[in-house]
């Protein structure tokens, strides 16, 4: 448990400082005008939130987000198309209109720039996609332990791939010195304070996510619990702020869910500031593998979040086949191993009653999850799962 948590107050004026309404607002115009974009559907799992003891279950499914099988382009994407807008008006002065921009028309003024980022496999992929359709050079690097169908994925969105040594908070810290050279920019969901202002594009965008599942809950009772997902911290502090704006002293609990082996928000909020979580992050959670909290995610998470947990691997086997297998009655859902990280945390906590209890979480419980991925690699889910994921489609 958090014993730094804010309490049942409105929304804060240290959060307001970094998502303020204007941010949700640009990022709902921008991406909503994108070739493809519709909202990710939001899926009542009852016969799950059944067999928990809980009123109602709601899961994000971003499995098919613009045909990239994550939420990052709202992410990634979105900021590079926010830094090429800004390019374009320091240096040509007029606007780039974003749906134009996202089709490749600005490419002669976007071509000779390159941008970069650091990634376990989906935030390099969404930085890539925009990057190839905006018409400007992507460079991505990754590190030793990233799968070769992620890299490969990568590569096929005409980036270039340069893998490191060591984990991914090395392969950060690479991208962010090649960065320094004359029109290359870093477009990284985490920040240690350097380019902090791209960061904060990155993480706007993820609060469309969350405004979408707020709006799809207009005719129902806003939940009362969520249970994020934390790599660095960006997703889970975009769609805290956002509720926490929308509902202000009713905001859900939010409990914190990561790898036991990458646990950095897990020990920043134990410790009252931010920690390193050492090592190489050993998880086939490849997208929460990260050691090092982003500063700008800190900021929100340190007073919003009210509690953390961390899960084994062996947990996030059995939630992908549960979903797969419509085991209690849902339809069938193809989930990576990073998306139902949120959702093991709370079949965890559900079996623990002095968790339950600390939490309030009871029968009367609605809580949201994000199921962040879906089977972005595919080869990892069918070893996992026992079937590719249009075999657990078409069976379900």
């Amino acid at each position: 448990m958090n014993t730094a948590v804010s309490g049942p107050a409105d929304y804060a004026a240290a959060v307001s400082r970094y998502f303020p309404r204007e941010s949700f607002d640009r990022a709902r115009s921008i991406i909503s005008r994108w070739p493809g974009y519709q909202p990710s559907p939001l899926r009542s799992l009852d016969g799950l939130a059944s067999a928990l003891g809980i009123e109602k279950l709601y899961y994000k499914d971003e499995s098919e987000r613009f045909g990239l099988g994550s939420f990052k382009p709202l992410g990634g994407a979105y900021a590079v198309t926010r830094l090429l807008q800004k390019i374009i008006l320091q240096r040509h002065h007029f606007n780039a209109d974003p749906g134009d921009l996202l089709q490749g028309k600005y490419a002669d003024y976007v071509g000779h720039l390159t941008v970069t980022a650091a990634t376990d496999g989906n935030h390099g992929r969404s930085v890539a996609w925009g990057a190839q359709r905006c018409g400007c050079h992507c460079v991505i690097y990754i590190h030793q332990h990233v799968s070769k169908q992620r890299e490969q994925a990568i590569l096929d969105l005409g980036a270039s791939v340069t893998r490191v040594a060591g984990n991914y908070d090395d392969s950060v810290r690479q991208a962010y010195q090649r960065a320094e050279a004359p029109d290359w920019y870093i477009i990284q969901d985490t920040t240690d304070g350097t380019a902090a202002e791209i960061t904060l594009d990155v993480m706007h965008g993820y609060t469309l996510m969350a405004d979408e599942a707020i709006e799809q809950l207009t005719d129902r009772p806003l939940p009362t619990h969520q249970f994020l997902q934390a790599g660095v911290g960006g997703m889970a502090a975009a769609v805290l702020a956002r509720f926490w704006f929308e509902t202000g002293q009713q905001r859900p609990v939010t409990v914190l869910a990561e790898p036991t082996h990458a646990a950095c928000c897990f020990l920043s909020l134990s410790a009252g500031r931010p920690e390193i979580a050492e090592g190489d992050h050993p998880t086939i959670m490849a997208g929460l593998a990260c050691g090092e909290i982003s500063s700008l995610a800190w900021e929100v998470l340190k007073t919003g979040a009210q509690a953390a947990l961390t899960l084994a691997d062996d947990s996030v086997r059995d939630c992908m086949q549960l979903l797969a297998d419509r085991r209690f009655g849902d339809p069938a859902i193809v989930a990576g191993e990073s998306a139902v990280a949120g959702l093991v945390g709370l079949i965890a906590v559900m079996k623990d009653q002095d968790a339950r209890n600390k939490l309030g979480l009871d029968r009367h419980s609605r809580v949201i999850v994000y199921g962040t991925e879906g089977a972005t690699d595919p080869q990892m889910y069918r070893r996992i799962v026992g079937r590719s994921a249009q075999e657990v489609l078409h069976a379900g």
